[in-house]
């Protein structure tokens, strides 16, 4: 046979060899595939990969956050939560603050006098609504950050002397003296504390109330109450004020027009801070059980760091996973 015939069979001869390599192709629908987006949980990703084939159509919906809007329901464990309980330490902040342990338990929301809680709160944000908010957004609006923070610096910084007495009542000296002298350093360096020097130098910041004692000297649970103005507090904590207020520096000023209009900035710079949780309040199923649960959690969580900052050095509130001043109501107490 020619070759110049022979050779065109060998290429068909390949060609078909080739095809029959290849896996065939159905006329049936492709089932669709879920891919989990790059900004969704990795808890989530981890699930997509260990659920069969047939629940994978699930990860098309967002993670709920119902759980965050009610605070008659625990958070969902994802990975950020795992993070915080297995990082160094991070076992007794997870711990005081989710209430796993004996003694956070002790201090959940105990509120008996709930039904009129819930009228006290319902007054206190037509307040919020229709006066402090607005001012605060305004105030956010008209005034630069770098003033706003050296506001917010100022009076911190005037919290100091609050802050060493209560931590001279707890027992815990060596905290105090690094108090003082984040006091010292910011009333001089920092202009009267409009600066934060003792932040830079490593200081830590740490903020102490009456309130605070008394639950570091045994006064563990007290029932839940919320006052007209003042926001959420404990009967512990409405003892405390007692306490608190002689040592306010503010409330030495003898002149009504400084002190009040120093008051009224703080209350301003105060709910400015917060105006960050104001949509996940306005959003919550029940506003005034997520407003209770969170305070009431950020409150034991104080009070347990105290008892451990004291049992071993080096624990403070600058390193807390909950700000001082993350609190869905202002702390009126100067």
């Amino acid at each position: 046979m020619n070759v110049v015939r022979v050779f065109p069979l060998i290429l068909l001869a390949a060609a078909l060899s080739a095809c029959a390599g290849k896996p065939a192709r159905s006329d049936a629908p492709v089932a669709d595939t879920v891919v989990p987006s790059t900004a969704a949980a990795p808890a989530a990703a981890t699930a997509a990969d260990t659920e069969p084939a047939s629940q994978t159509t699930q990860a098309d919906t967002p993670p709920a956050a119902t759980a965050v809007d009610t605070g008659n329901r625990a958070p969902t464990t994802n990975a950020a939560t795992d993070a915080a309980a297995t990082a160094p330490g991070g076992d007794n902040d997870f711990d005081a603050l989710y209430g796993t342990s004996d003694n956070s338990r002790s201090a959940t929301a105990y509120d008996p006098w709930e039904p009129f809680n819930r009228k006290v709160h319902g007054f206190n944000n037509a307040v919020d609504r229709g006066i402090a908010r607005p001012l605060a957004t305004a105030y956010t609006h008209v005034v630069p950050r770098f003033a706003r923070t050296g506001v917010s610096n100022f009076f911190s910084n005037l919290r100091a002397p609050l802050t060493i007495t209560n931590q001279l009542l707890q027992g815990r000296p060596a905290d105090a003296w690094d108090s003082l002298g984040r006091f010292l350093m910011n009333s001089t360096l920092g202009i009267g504390g409009l600066f934060d020097p003792a932040s830079k130098a490593m200081v830590p910041r740490r903020n102490e109330d009456f309130g605070q004692t008394l639950g570091a000297w045994g006064w563990r649970r007290s029932r839940y109450v919320e006052l007209p103005f003042f926001g959420p507090r404990t009967v512990r904590d409405v003892f405390g004020l007692a306490g608190d207020i002689p040592l306010s520096p503010i409330r030495r000023i003898e002149s009504d027009k400084y002190r009040i209009g120093l008051q009224g900035l703080q209350l301003v710079d105060t709910r400015a801070q917060l105006l960050a949780i104001d949509d996940l309040r306005d959003t919550a199923v029940d506003e005034y059980a997520l407003v209770r649960d969170a305070w009431m959690q950020r409150r034991n969580y104080q009070i347990e760091n105290d008892l451990r900052s004291k049992r071993e050095r080096g624990s403070d509130d600058a390193n807390s996973p909950i700000p001082v001043d993350a609190m869905p109501m202002p702390q009126w107490t100067n």
